[in-house]
């Protein structure tokens, strides 16, 4: 059946009898008398809640001129306490200066020469939100000294455009009262004054009995949803009623009116009492017939909003038969459309999926790139390190064949150098090339740009010349050395790329306190900066990623003509850094050491130093071998044996094996470049290439029972 049809029946049912149009022309009339004293209603209560607001803006007005007496413009409050006193005795309201702390000044309901106190933690809470320009309006509270309930009104006070001081005028509850008692509310009437908190302040019946109580819950919702409206209920005193109610705007108090039911209802019901008596019946069989269709009607339509509820939800919406045809029609297009969205959802997802895996592997791959790119860099930069290392240590070979014994100490001692030289450049492009925990250290900023200088300047052309600007009194910084030269290469890098016709690089470092209210947080950072006078720069991806993860900032800036320069933000380290470390005097060990390594000459020559220490040396050339030998009885004090060793068993495992079924075995592991790191309890490493101080220091360390 169509919709057309229900509806024609709905009308038929309702229009049969003619004493039901009857009814309904007087229940218009009643409905119209009823919203007429509705509306008169909520007009009285609207009007009593503009007079509330009246006699806080009258309060507000006399705070203002007492806040403009020349006693408190010249800040003489002996005198203004005198005047505020005096205006206590004839307003029997008391007045409070108090300052932005929030400390009172004037309590003019206090003795004078009484500690005053603190103002109110509402007013305390009201000025943090809202600030010291703005008039407060407290809600009803305790009175702190005297008995009963008060509530104030707050205005600052200013001089020279600023305030200075807070002005409140407090007033008792029964104030209030009498408010409310000039309006001379007809009798039966019931008004109440509520605060913003729904708390009454006063009533016309019974004030002493409800005055600091709170109206029901559900009565308070309505208030503070609307600043308007009816509410039909029990009073405070049990009675059944209809509220009319009306917050005041500026002090947000609401005015209830409240009139017994029975009393508003009264006149309407007793002149249609007549005519429902008689016209009940068919009313009541027209009413019955409205309802049946108007449910078979609703059911249907009903379903079709949830339909659509579902629909919006992204829930599957199934098809549901009414009977009719343009419901149904309705219903089969809803659940067709859940379908089709559902569909293109599922795919969207997918292909956005697919969007974040492909730019997070872009991502991944230009990180990559540009590590690529420094470690090129990086490694020119090495290899002319190293070619200067063999250099060194060629000629002072030659001389001490040929040299003088007297030369022999110094010449030795440049080879030692030399080789400590090349350690630190192996060590640099070991940390870079493999992945490995950061090791974050507090480092004197300017002695480790003074070693970082060499490899920058290994970097160069010849037409491109590095001056360093390094202020003796700089901050320390906490952050990993190998990663901090990799960042520094990268700059002076761009910076040598924009420079194709030769120029000047000059890299600086001064100390910056960063302000509140940046980017980064205030506080003490060191700042690198990596100037040079070239047309533009590439993005430092590596170096501001570096930055970002030792809680710092990267920023560049390019002008025109004038070249670019590149600034790397490093918090400053919490301690100094540490002293170097002395050297200690003669080298000594004690105990029996199986060595592993497959390199002969590194055998021979570890062997040679340590034996020379004081140690027993046994070697092995595999993990494999190792493992034979401890297997077979043999007992060592320690194991050092090297990360990469031929055969089935590395470095790493045969450290996991000696410690789990010897463990009162030392063991030390040397690594050159490893992408797995020593994560045994108890191993030591060694970074390779190591000197013969720290071979034995580790060992004796390893072998200590602390």
């Amino acid at each position: 059946m169509r919709i057309r049809s229900r509806l024609l029946l709905l009308v038929s049912a309702v229009l049969l009898p003619a004493l039901v149009g009857s009814a309904i022309a007087l229940g218009y009339i009643y409905q119209e008398e009823q919203d007429f004293n509705r509306a008169s209603m909520s007009e009285t209560a609207r009007a009593l809640a503009l007079a509330i607001d009246r006699e806080m803006a009258r309060q507000e007005s006399v705070l203002r001129t007492i806040a403009e007496a020349p006693s408190l413009a010249s800040r003489n409050i002996p005198k203004f306490t005198s005047y505020a006193t005096d205006l206590h005795r004839a307003t029997d309201t008391h007045l409070i200066l108090s300052g932005l702390d929030g400390q009172q000044v004037v309590q003019t309901n206090l003795p004078q020469g009484t500690a005053q106190p603190r103002t109110l933690p509402v007013e305390r809470a009201f000025r943090a939100l809202h600030g010291n320009e703005v008039t407060f309006i407290s809600d009803l509270y305790p009175a702190p000294i005297t008995s009963g309930y008060n509530w104030a009104v707050q205005v600052p006070v200013r001089r020279d455009g600023q305030v200075r001081w807070l002005l409140a005028m407090v007033s008792k509850s029964s104030d209030m009262q009498k408010l409310l008692m000039e309006q001379r509310l007809p009798d039966g009437w019931l008004g109440t004054i509520l605060d913003g908190n729904g708390v009454v302040v006063a009533r016309s019946q019974e004030p002493e009995k409800f005055v600091a109580n709170s109206v029901g819950r559900e009565l308070a919702a309505k208030i503070a949803a609307s600043t308007q409206g009816i509410h039909e209920g029990l009073s405070l005193n049990g009675v059944p009623s209809i509220v009319f109610w009306a917050r005041a705007p500026v002090s947000r108090w609401t005015f209830l009116l409240s009139l017994p039911r029975a009393e508003l209802y009264q006149p309407a019901q007793r002149a249609t009492a007549l005519l429902a008596a008689t016209s009940l019946l068919m009313l009541g069989l027209g009413v019955l017939a409205a309802l049946l269709v108007a449910r078979r009607i609703a059911r249907p339509v009903e379903s079709l909003r949830e339909a659509a509820r579902r629909l919006g939800h992204d829930e599957p919406v199934a098809t549901q038969r009414s009977g009719t045809l343009e419901l149904d029609a309705v219903g089969e297009a809803l659940a067709d459309a859940s379908q089709r969205l559902r569909r293109t959802t599922a795919d969207l997802k997918g292909r956005v999926a697919e969007a974040v895996a492909s730019f997070e592997e872009s991502q991944r791959a230009l990180v990559q790139a540009q590590k690529l790119e420094a470690l090129g860099r990086l490694t020119g930069s090495v290899a002319n390190g190293f070619s200067n290392v063999l250099q060194a240590i060629g000629a002072t070979l030659h001389a001490l064949k040929s040299g003088a014994p007297a030369e022999r100490a110094e010449l030795l001692e440049r080879c030692e150098r030399a080789v400590a030289s090349g350690t630190a450049l192996s060590r640099q492009i070991t940390a870079f090339g493999r992945e490995r925990d950061v090791r974050a250290e507090t480092l004197d900023t300017p002695a480790r740009l003074r070693d970082a200088r060499p490899l920058l300047v290994a970097a160069l052309p010849a037409n491109v010349r590095l001056d360093v600007d390094l202020p003796s009194a700089l901050w320390p910084i906490s952050v990993d050395p190998a990663q901090l030269d990799v960042a520094l290469i990268e700059l002076v890098a761009n910076a040598r790329d924009a420079l194709a016709a030769g120029g000047r690089i000059v890299l600086g470092v001064r100390n910056e306190t960063v302000p509140a209210g940046g980017a980064l947080p205030a506080g003490e950072y060191v700042a690198i900066t990596v100037s040079d006078n070239g047309q533009g720069t590439k993005d430092p991806a590596h170096a501001a990623a570096f930055a970002r993860q030792n809680g710092g900032a990267l920023t560049l800036e390019s002008r025109h003509g004038r070249g670019t320069t590149v600034k790397l933000l490093l918090p400053r380290a919490a301690e100094p850094a540490p002293p170097p470390a002395p050297a200690t005097a003669a080298l000594a060990g004690k105990g029996r050491v199986l060595l592993v390594d497959d390199d002969e000459r590194v055998r021979e020559s570890v062997a040679d130093g340590l034996r020379a220490a004081g140690f027993e040396i046994d070697f092995a050339r595999t993990a494999d071998e190792a493992l034979v030998r401890i297997g077979g009885g043999e007992r060592y004090d320690a194991v050092l044996t090297d990360v990469v060793t031929p055969g089935a068993v590395s470095g790493l495992d045969l450290a996991e094996q000696v410690r789990r079924r010897h463990p009162r075995t030392a063991v030390v592991v040397a690594t050159g470049y490893s992408g797995r790191a020593p994560r045994v309890p108890g191993v030591r490493t060694l970074l390779k290439p190591y000197g013969l101080r720290e071979a034995v220091e580790a060992l004796n360390a390893a072998m200590s029972p602390g």
